[in-house]
């Protein structure tokens, strides 16, 4: 558009031609198709620990529970909810609940229940443990729980949760074997 107000001035062009419009796209393609890469590693990243972050509060939840009820409070997988799985998948899911009889299982309903990594995740424990039972006075007697979380396309940026026998949580990056065998799971 030429927008002329003297006769004797040259006049001044105004606006966007096509080709600064096509040149300003392009840049920006090349410049989303640069960041896109390293954006999708540090959201996978992040998904990992939220997860991890997840396991954790709720293990630390669990291990309350039982000192503060003074009832054994289990820590298991699920797959449905409602009642303890015999794996060593998580990512299916856990609940929370008392189990005072010892049968692995809820007395009643679960006291809370968690999601569903099955999509993005795979969580799995040792082979030694399938689950936690936080005694009255917070210990987790048995062999230490080992959860490793790992992406189902990448494992090398898996991490771990370790529940000791004295009850402490940790979170910690999986070393390599254990990303190695995450990895071998899917």
């Amino acid at each position: 558009m030429r927008i002329c107000r003297n006769a004797w001035i040259p006049c001044r062009q105004r606006g966007v031609t096509l080709i600064e419009q096509i040149m300003v796209l392009a840049l920006m393609a090349t410049l989303t198709s640069i960041a896109i890469p390293p954006l999708q590693r540090l959201l996978s990243r992040n998904q990992l620990q939220v997860a991890q972050t997840d396991f954790i509060e709720a293990l630390q939840h669990a291990r309350e529970t039982a000192v503060t009820t003074g009832k054994p409070a289990l820590f298991c997988p699920t797959r449905n909810g409602r009642s303890c799985s015999d794996e060593w998948r998580w990512e299916n899911g856990w609940l929370l609940g008392h189990d005072t009889d010892r049968n692995n299982q809820p007395d009643q309903a679960p006291l809370y229940t968690g999601r569903r990594y099955n999509d993005r995740l795979i969580v799995h424990s040792s082979t030694g443990r399938r689950f936690v039972r936080f005694q009255p006075d917070g210990n987790a007697s048995g062999s230490n729980l080992t959860l490793v979380f790992c992406e189902r396309s990448n494992p090398r940026n898996a991490l771990s949760v370790v529940v000791s026998n004295s009850g402490r949580i940790r979170g910690a990056p999986a070393s390599m074997t254990e990303a190695t065998g995450c990895a071998q799971m899917d």
